[in-house]
């Protein structure tokens, strides 16, 4: 069973989303938080799977509250997907270099947002679909205060090849495919890239890709 935490200041929308996820024989929400500080709280209360984070709430914003929760070394199994009223918010790239496994426009279909949930509990989740690999891009290029470059010299030329892959939006499966390996293989690539550099998951490794340089914006593979 996954277990959801909603966190956003409408209880519109998250009676909407509750319906939609209560409903699904494999997902059920754990909880539910008003405001920034409420959710950090019920993480450490509840310790659900997955939260759903508004970007904009009161008391506490959906990013710092992101932080504290990406932050804790005690937290590491808890995936958060922030929440956004717009394709083009300028907090999106923000808040996946704060750990955020990745986003989702609040009015994405049903079908979409239960598949990136479920996808992310997986760590394949990244952005909402009319959200294109040129948006991050985009962002990861205009960053106005990039992380500290980090050093690549630890991957071997596969891992570093697999992590170009990974930041243009690929799949294990498309990866597979690509280099012609089993979808295990290119998994285990994924992940041995992932622990070499300290990425929380596969959100965070897209955008060391590009502050490192090794994708470049625009670039769609």
């Amino acid at each position: 069973m996954i277990r959801v935490l909603l966190a956003d200041d409408q209880s519109l929308v998250r009676a909407g989303f509750k319906a939609l996820l209560n409903a699904q024989a494999d997902i059920e929400v754990a909880g539910e938080a008003a405001d920034g500080e409420e959710a950090v709280r019920l993480v450490w209360q509840l310790r659900p799977d997955v939260v759903l984070m508004d970007i904009r709430m009161p008391v506490l914003d959906g990013l710092e509250a992101t932080r504290r929760v990406t932050g804790e070394a005690d937290l590491d199994g808890v995936k958060v997907v922030m929440l956004t009223t717009f394709e083009l918010d300028e907090y999106v790239f923000e808040a996946i270099r704060s750990g955020a496994s990745g986003f989702l426009v609040k009015d994405t279909e049903p079908d979409e947002l239960l598949r990136a949930v479920r996808a992310v509990v997986a760590g394949d989740a990244l952005l909402s679909p009319g959200v294109t690999r040129r948006l991050i891009g985009e962002f990861a290029a205009r960053s106005k205060e990039p992380a500290a470059a980090e050093t690549l010299s630890e991957l071997t030329e596969r891992e570093r090849e697999v992590m170009a892959l990974v930041g243009i939006g690929l799949s294990n499966e498309e990866i597979a495919r690509r280099l012609v390996v089993s979808p295990l293989t290119a998994k285990t690539h994924v992940s041995r890239t992932m622990v070499k550099l300290g990425a929380r998951d596969r959100a965070q490794l897209v955008v060391l890709a590009y502050e490192s340089g090794l994708v470049r914006p625009g670039w769609l593979g």
